[in-house]
């Protein structure tokens, strides 16, 4: 009765923190502007099936595919075992399912491959991440934390999986045995090889059984409440994130709706808009941006597939298509931050362009898109950087030399080039 009233007691803490700190990201994100993507849910729902679940963006890459396919259907399939271990933890019982016969056994088999299959994916992107240290897993967004953060689950994952094996070992040994409650249950065709490894006094499986157990269901809390400050939040947020994703053709800009009222005043005089105040052009901190690109942030992956296809970084120049997601993040955590603390009206006098994302940054791109294209579960930097950008343009009429003479030609003569109207056809002149 004591090892349930302690397992009931570490699930509700768990569930309520993880609660608990998934509220404050979802507050963090609703401080974005409001952005209607309600439109087409059928189109919406396929988009989320085919990216999210099908992972089909991710195939580009067949190696990294086949190995985040293993780890993702792990993560699904293997978890529905933590469905038995909650009421075995629960109630006292001991492989509650167990009365599912064959079922059973074929499940218990299938979650061992599947547990190995996760084990190994996990030890070759440790291997790809620090030893063979492929180019896209560095940068200077990717020091310390960043780093970290996924040797960190990396290695938990391949602790728990290691935990699940050992536990179904000593489950194994001690069936044969008829040792309690120990009834024979399951098909183990990776632990019995672990079996070897393991004492022969029952005494020591049953100490060694249940520390896994226990490890393993407290490893999977703390992975939980680790999720809200780990890129790996994105195992939630890709689903949502892929589902509001944008719809419309690549490299097609929004209209702002104070500058569209603006121009319909100007050709009707009898227009009234609908607001009143223009309110700030683009954007100079999070809460200027609209919550579809918060949530991008909290989505971000940080795998650098949208910073190794981008033709601005690839000749050197200093943006970084990842780092502007994990800066915006980073931004929206100190403000969130900063709301606890101090209130929702607290000013830090910090904004995230300049502070976090330089003006040499968002200026570096060529709004091509390929970082939009290349992200596996369709997380749009550019909408932010042209945010940025046109807060620098229309608020403040600061620009690089280039982009201002591009805006006077246009403005003058109807093109980006120096030339009049009345030459443009010079060149198609007989000599």
């Amino acid at each position: 009765m004591a090892s349930q009233i302690i397992f009931i007691i570490l699930t509700l803490t768990g569930v309520a923190l993880f609660a608990y700190n998934a509220r404050k990201v979802i507050r963090n994100i609703k401080i974005g502007k409001a952005a209607n993507r309600n439109d087409q849910p059928g189109k919406r729902l396929m988009t989320m099936l085919k990216v999210a679940f099908g992972q089909t963006k991710m195939a580009v890459r067949p190696i990294p595919f086949l190995l985040h396919l293993v780890v993702y259907l792990g993560f699904v399939i293997i978890n529905l075992e933590v469905l038995e271990i909650m009421i075995d933890g629960i109630f006292g019982t001991h492989r509650v399912f167990a009365g599912l016969g064959g079922l059973y056994n074929f499940l218990i088999g299938s979650f061992e491959l599947l547990a190995l299959g996760v084990w190994l994916a996990c030890a070759i992107f440790l291997i790809r991440r620090n030893i063979l240290k492929l180019k896209r897993f560095s940068g200077v967004e990717m020091k310390s934390w960043p780093k970290s953060d996924a040797n960190y689950i990396l290695i938990t994952e391949i602790l728990l999986m290691s935990a699940f094996l050992l536990m179904n070992a000593a489950d194994g040994k001690l069936q044969a045995l008829n040792e309690g409650h120990y009834i024979s249950a399951g098909a183990f065709p990776v632990s019995v090889y672990l079996q070897g490894l393991l004492p022969s006094a029952a005494s020591s499986l049953i100490m060694i059984e249940r520390f896994c157990w226990w490890f393993h269901i407290v490893g999977i809390f703390a992975f939980l409440n680790y999720l809200p400050y780990s890129k790996h939040f994105h195992i939630m947020f890709a689903f949502p994130n892929t589902y509001f994703s944008n719809l419309e053709p690549k490299g097609e800009f929004t209209n702002m709706a104070s500058v569209t009222n603006e121009v319909k005043a100007m050709l009707d005089p009898s227009f009234v808009p609908a607001e009143t105040a223009p309110g700030k052009f683009g954007a100079k901190d999070v809460n200027d941006l609209s919550w579809i690109n918060l949530m991008n942030a909290y989505t971000c992956t940080e795998c650098g597939r949208c910073t190794s296809s981008c033709p601005a970084n690839m000749t050197g120049k200093l943006l970084s298509p990842r780092k502007i997601m994990m800066d915006t993040r980073d931004r929206l955590e100190e403000v969130g931050k900063n709301i606890d603390k101090h209130g929702a009206d607290h000013q830090d006098g910090k904004s995230l362009l300049d502070d976090y994302i330089t003006r040499e940054e968002i200026w570096a791109c060529t709004s091509c898109n390929a970082c939009t294209e290349a992200c596996p579960i369709n997380i749009d930097p550019l909408a932010i950087i042209v945010e940025l950008r046109r807060f620098a343009v229309m608020e403040e009429s600061v620009a690089p030399a280039s982009i201002n003479a591009m805006l006077g030609n246009v403005e003058n003569n109807g093109a980006p080039w120096k030339y009049s109207p009345a030459d443009r056809l010079n060149w198609a002149q007989e000599g």
